[in-house]
């Protein structure tokens, strides 16, 4: 059962299938609660990225439909433009996504492409900037860009968009783990500003310690959903999907299996909280 809460997305039923015959989307229906930290989670080949095209109207399904704020997505040119406007996708390889030949007309793209102001668009470029700490690269060719560097404007360019939702396809890879620590601390601050922000990734412990609700994939279908505790303590739903459990959940699993731990505590989501089990 989703979160009680608003559905700003939602899937029906979607079928997808390449050029190449393979079925990336298999019967696939899901709700997205607005204003949450969602995971998703998966095996590689499991439709992830392919929803996510979905979601932002790069991708039409063979059959089925979608929905954003509780109206029916259209294909026509105008309507996708909206619903780009408001569902950003920040792609694995930043690579990908970056194609002007520097940062501040990377950034202003974007905002320039909705028909805004040139002040407008400056003020929207200016704030992405620097919610990012990146405006001193603002004459920065994107090619001479760090790895890091290049992620930060990727986003930048999504933000400066002021969407509704924000989807990371595996937003910590390659990535040192300050500079993952740093995004973490960046996900949350969207999620307090209202915007709902969805992450796909293999890290269990990240999706453990960070999300409100989980979803997890397998060839092309939604396997199971759920609160993050209850997903994580289903080994059956674990093995089928490839997935190991968090080690915060391993270790109380063992402790309390120990007597170590009292029946009814609560499962630690972090380190701190898992200190503070222990000391009790």
């Amino acid at each position: 059962m989703v979160l009680l809460s608003e559905i700003i997305l939602e899937a029906k039923n979607l079928n997808f299938i390449y050029p190449d015959g393979t079925k990336a989307l298999n019967d696939l229906s899901i709700k997205i609660p607005k204003g949450k930290k969602l995971a998703l989670l998966g095996p590689n080949g499991a439709g992830k990225s392919t929803l996510f095209f979905h979601f932002n109207g790069i991708l039409q399904p063979k059959d089925g439909e979608l929905s954003f704020a509780g109206k029916k997505i259209s294909y026509k040119r105008r309507e996708l433009k909206k619903l780009r406007k408001n569902v950003g996708i920040v792609f694995q390889d930043p690579d990908r996504q970056l194609f002007s030949a520097s940062v501040l007309e990377e950034i202003s793209f974007g905002p320039f492409n909705l028909g805004l102001s040139e002040s407008e668009v400056k003020n929207r470029v200016d704030e992405a900037m620097s919610t990012l700490g990146i405006s001193d690269l603002k004459d920065r060719p994107t090619h001479l860009l760090s790895y890091g560097q290049k992620k930060r404007v990727s986003i930048a360019s999504i933000l400066a968009m002021k969407p509704k939702v924000i989807i990371f396809d595996e937003p910590t890879v390659w990535l040192d783990p300050r500079q993952a620590e740093e995004m973490i601390v960046f996900f949350n601050q969207l999620q307090q500003k209202g915007i709902t922000v969805i992450i796909s990734t293999h890290n269990v412990d990240l999706a453990y310690s960070w999300a409100d609700y989980i979803y997890v994939m397998k060839a092309g279908k939604l396997i199971g959903e759920g609160i993050v505790e209850e997903v994580f303590q289903d080994e059956l739903l674990m093995s089928e999907a490839s997935l190991v459990q968090p080690w915060l959940v391993e270790v109380y699993q063992g402790l309390k299996q120990k007597g170590l731990v009292k029946d009814g505590s609560y499962i630690p989501r972090n380190k701190k909280e898992f200190l503070e089990l222990i000391d009790s």
